[in-house]
């Protein structure tokens, strides 16, 4: 396994923006970048990244090169790649490509769920249960996440006892982690707090970590909230790109540049070095083209390095 509760610093940030990050940018990215994003990642500190998906390329083109940019990625102790998964065929190929983790993916509502993996979600958890067997028998470390759990592009508002029933359902198959998806950035704090103090309470042997997107403003707000829940595990990506692409209106991740801010001000370390990622994400807009959402690469650090 390449992570056990004991080798956490305070909170543990997952990169995601070599996956969620550039699935959903309409410039496709070369190969040699993409790796070149995740070497960068290393230098900065990051040890956990969600590097690949392992989908279908004609629906995802982005993540087509997946074998490829697997077989470039700087491997080294306690580095650990992530691929996200929707099937026996993809986990197939995520053993042959040497990641460390998978992510699987169950939508939270059946509509959602039929247009991003084609299925509805009483069939995502079934998936789930075959994948997580297969994955534990070849010594992987098993996440699931949980898309759409703060609320869904086509029915709206999701229970939170919906999520608690799936929180449950999906814990039967010993996940190391279960991560809450706000998938499309509709999420607030107090939210987010009774659904990670569910998952601790439902699921206390699996590590609880938490996904945002800051589509209204709510993100880092959210991640705060999971923190004081006790979610040690956040996702973000650099530059804050991405998106669902399955999902009207989607926009971009919490940026990993703004989120360190945030934690490092707080006194929170995730030993990830906060200047080496804002140099990335300038680099990362002059590959996409245009300027990356995030806010601190134009304001700059506080105090000032120099002052």
């Amino acid at each position: 396994m390449p992570w056990h509760r004991g080798e956490f610093v305070d909170t543990t940030l997952v990169e995601v923006s070599p996956r969620d990050g550039l699935q959903n940018e309409s410039r496709m990215v070369s190969t040699a970048a993409k790796i070149e994003l995740i070497r960068r990642s290393v230098a900065a500190g990051v040890r956990r990244i969600e590097a690949v998906s392992f989908v279908n390329g004609a629906r995802v083109p982005q993540m087509a090169d997946a074998e490829a940019v697997m077989a470039g990625v700087p491997r080294g102790p306690g580095i650990s790649y992530a691929g996200l998964v929707f099937n026996d065929r993809g986990l197939d190929r995520a053993l042959a490509a040497g990641v460390d983790e998978i992510n699987v993916v169950v939508v939270a509502t059946d509509t959602f769920s039929n247009r991003n993996q084609g299925c509805d979600t009483a069939e995502g958890v079934r998936r789930w249960f075959r994948l997580a067997e297969r994955a534990a028998a070849a010594g992987l470390w098993r996440t699931v996440t949980i898309a759409a759990a703060f609320g869904c592009p086509f029915e709206g508002e999701v229970p939170k006892s919906t999520v608690l029933d799936l929180i449950s359902q999906v814990a039967e198959a010993n996940p190391e982690e279960i991560a809450l998806a706000d998938t499309i950035g509709v999420g607030t704090p107090d939210q987010v707090r009774r659904l990670v103090h569910g998952l601790r309470s439902l699921a206390p042997d699996a590590l609880p970590r938490c996904h945002f997107h800051n589509t209204r403003n709510t993100g880092y707000a959210n991640a705060v909230a999971a923190l004081e829940a006790d979610a040690r595990v956040l996702d973000a990506s650099i530059g804050g790109i991405g998106g669902c692409p399955f999902a009207p209106a989607a926009t971009g991740n919490i940026a990993t540049e703004d989120l360190l801010y945030t934690l490092d001000r707080m006194g929170i370390d995730t030993g990830v070095a906060i200047g080496a990622i804002i140099d990335t994400a300038t680099w990362l807009g002059d590959t996409l083209g245009t300027p990356v959402p995030a806010l601190l690469g134009r304001a700059g650090v506080f105090p000032h390095p120099s002052r």
